[in-house]
């Protein structure tokens, strides 16, 4: 069943993988023109207009955009958390639905296997492809960076990171939520809503002191990438927090899953 399972998950991985990929070649390709231009300059001159609320969203109040690696920990990783989540809720709201969707969940619960194993199968299956992909992306981008310049090291690899810790929170959460369904199509409206949602909640947190708590009911504020490049470490308690979760998430899906009505 693992080997099914990846076989079967593999195309959809291999999408978002080269996607992903395909559009940091792209910034990688041209910004080194970009950055030894005077473009740059400007782009500096101009960024000091805006409030100092809305660089820390993006976290350009503490990271120049003079080179490839600067940018990376700006805009980059931004786009990092937010097509990794997604790809990660997707994952997690299809994995297990899809066999009633399919309608091949007959043939599952035909064979002398239990509920409880077909989810620890599917649940492992989806790991391995959402740490993949992130491990995936963070290996071209140390290439790309190699080649462009000098960076901090430690501070890239723990960056890269990050996406794990609001990425795995969010499939188990997807997961769960898709054992409330039969039909996939009704989750992935759902699924963005739930990355989309959550990170313009921490970015709302970022704004203004009156919004801070916002960022308590937001799984982006488990990345804590701001702390990693002020301090270069990520904090235990985020690490901690995202496991629990996840076990918690777990644990509910497998107890209401072994509870559902399958179709």
């Amino acid at each position: 069943m693992l080997k099914r399972e990846l076989k079967v998950n593999f195309k959809s991985f291999l999408i978002w993988f080269l996607l992903i990929i395909g559009i940091f070649s792209v910034v990688f390709l041209i910004y080194p023109s970009i950055a030894s231009s005077e473009n740059i300059k400007m782009m500096d001159e101009m960024l000091k207009i805006f409030p100092e609320e809305i660089l820390a969203a993006f976290n350009m109040d503490i990271s120049s955009l003079d080179s490839a690696f600067g940018w990376l920990k700006s805009e980059g990783f931004v786009f990092i958390l937010l097509l990794t989540s997604c790809y990660a809720g997707i994952v997690g709201s299809n994995i297990i639905l899809k066999e009633e969707n399919d309608k091949t969940i007959e043939y599952l619960t035909s064979l002398p296997i239990t509920r409880t194993k077909i989810v620890l199968t599917k649940t492992l299956v989806g790991l391995i492809y959402i740490i993949s992909l992130i491990l995936g992306i963070g290996i071209f981008n140390y290439i790309a960076l190699s080649l462009s310049g000098d960076f901090n090291q430690k501070q890239f690899l723990l960056l890269s990171i990050t996406p794990v810790l609001p990425s795995i929170v969010i499939y188990f959460l997807c997961m769960l939520i898709s054992t409330f369904t039969h039909k996939s199509k009704k989750m992935l409206g759902m699924t963005l809503g739930i990355v989309f949602g959550s990170y313009i909640l921490y970015m709302l947190s970022t704004i203004a002191e009156e919004t801070e708590f916002l960022k308590y009911i937001s799984v982006f504020t488990l990345a804590d990438i701001r702390n990693v490049i002020k301090n270069t470490t990520i904090n235990p308690a985020m690490l901690g927090i995202s496991l629990i979760l996840s076990i918690l998430l777990f644990c509910i899906t497998i107890i209401h899953y072994n509870k559902k009505e399958l179709v």
